[in-house]
């Protein structure tokens, strides 16, 4: 499977100049159809805790871009949105739209960032997700969900995906951490991961990039640097599949 993370230079509050971004990246980057594209955590607007003026409502501007482009590019397309739910409440979540454009799976961050003030402005999510591409079971997490581990374990426990998409916008001064826990992570589930974080400066943080694929050895099989722009992987199934036949540790996980 082919795998492609934009990590943008995300200008605060400002989705219609985000759109435009992510589709000059896109067209830049120029993916096969059926490519999986991820895009970073709250893509239209930057980590804002100014929920009710952000939040996307239910078949708002922002899921309307997606599904358009998703179509558009014959992508399946992830990305991070601060969303508004049918019972008015904001949620961060990652939103996964098929390339004709139908959204597939949505999952809302169960561990909001604390120490941004994020719980008093979103809704948690209580469960992991994961969702189907082609022989393929993904899961998304979000930024500071990174940090927990038995997040990643409780999935692996139920589900085995063999790929972790994680979305983020993860500061530039724990950047060392970005680049451990995600080898960590990957090392732990026997599964590949695609991070993909933001580039720039909001009005409290800056960012360094380094979206990344790591394979389920913890070994970086791509890397972005930190300048805008993507990065770019072929994912083989079956390597995978050999892997954790020959080492099965994922058979002696608790059912958590």
């Amino acid at each position: 499977m082919k795998v492609l993370g934009l990590q943008l230079d995300i200008a605060w509050e400002n989705p219609p100049a985000n759109f435009t971004t992510v589709r000059r990246l896109l067209a830049a980057a120029a993916p096969a159809p059926g490519t999986l594209v991820a895009l970073p955590e709250m893509f239209a607007t930057g980590f804002s805790m100014n929920a009710a003026a952000i939040a996307d409502p239910p078949d708002g501007p922002a899921c309307q871009f997606l599904s358009t482009t998703a179509r558009a590019f014959g992508i399946t397309l992830l990305a991070g949105l601060a969303t508004l739910g049918p019972d008015g409440r904001p949620r961060n979540q990652a939103l996964v739209f098929s390339p004709e454009g139908h959204l597939v799976a949505s999952y809302s961050k169960i561990k909001l960032f604390t120490p941004g003030g994020e719980p008093s402005h979103y809704t948690p999510g209580t469960v992991p997700v994961a969702f189907t591409l082609a022989d393929w079971t993904i899961a998304p997490l979000i930024c500071y969900d990174l940090r927990f581990p038995e997040l990643f374990r409780q999935t692996a426990a139920r589900q085995r995906p063999e790929l972790f998409v994680v979305v983020a916008n993860w500061p530039e001064k724990r950047l060392h951490h970005w680049v451990r826990l995600l080898q960590a992570r990957a090392i732990e589930n026997q599964a590949f991961v695609l991070a993909v974080n933001r580039t720039g400066r909001d009005p409290y943080y800056a960012y360094a990039g380094r979206s990344l694929v790591v394979d389920p050895q913890g070994e970086i099989l791509a890397d972005a640097g930190s300048a805008e722009g993507w990065v770019a992987a072929e994912l083989d199934l079956e390597t995978l599949r050999q892997y954790r036949r020959g080492l099965p540790f994922l058979d002696d996980l608790d059912r958590l």
